[in-house]
């Protein structure tokens, strides 16, 4: 259970700090499959976008799945994230981490919007 609740606690800070603070947490290689007009992101491209640059003032992630093997975990989930100047954004999300070293890193995210 301490591996689910620590994931999920990086993946909240995904979503609400800034992309510096995500790059610590990402894995090299790591690759982002965003809404167009991103599409699929990998490399200093993703840091660029706004999808991934710009943080969220509050996020509620439910539907939640979690499966761990080893060293790779998978999070799924509905998200419901706010910023001051957009609608709420609704997603499906995924997110893949592999544990290197003892540290969880995202190599995989992905979003679906909802409506």
């Amino acid at each position: 259970m301490v591996d689910e609740d620590e994931l999920w606690a990086i993946e909240e800070k995904f979503w609400l700090q800034g992309a510096d603070s995500a790059r610590t947490m990402t894995a090299k290689g790591a690759v982002f499959v965003l809404p167009l007009p991103s599409g699929i992101l990998q490399g200093d491209a993703m840091w660029r976008e706004d999808l991934v640059a710009q943080r969220w003032r509050s996020v509620v992630f439910s539907e939640r799945y979690y499966q761990q093997e080893k060293d790779v975990s998978i999070l799924a989930y509905h998200a419901s994230a706010e910023r001051s100047d957009t609608p709420i954004y609704e997603a499906l999300c995924t997110s893949t981490y592999l544990r290197d070293d003892g540290k969880w890193l995202r190599i995989m995210h992905q979003q679906t919007p909802i409506g």
